[in-house]
């Protein structure tokens, strides 16, 4: 493959660098610090345990579940069929 002038490696240098950015990126989203000992969607009680495993958790476990599928059903056509993307 023809690269011009870029050295032997710069196409996956650059892969590199996007995947270090991306991962730096989601790495700053990440919450911190003490969670709440109840959710604030419903006021179940989260447990000690879940508190510590999920630093800044802000949801019971159902209460985020419901939110994951909300987030992973809405957005993207995966499918990638021309018909759908019509629609």
């Amino acid at each position: 493959m023809a690269t011009g002038w870029a050295g032997d490696g710069a196409v996956q240098d650059q892969i590199d660098a996007t995947v270090e950015d991306a991962i730096r990126r989601a790495r700053t989203r990440l919450r911190t610090g003490p969670g709440l000992s109840h959710c604030e969607e419903c006021e179940a009680p989260i447990p000690e345990a879940r508190r510590k495993a999920v630093p800044g958790v802000r949801l019971c476990v159902d209460c985020q579940s419901a939110q994951d599928e909300d987030a992973a059903s809405a957005g993207y056509n995966r499918r990638g069929s021309k018909d759908s993307q019509l629609r």
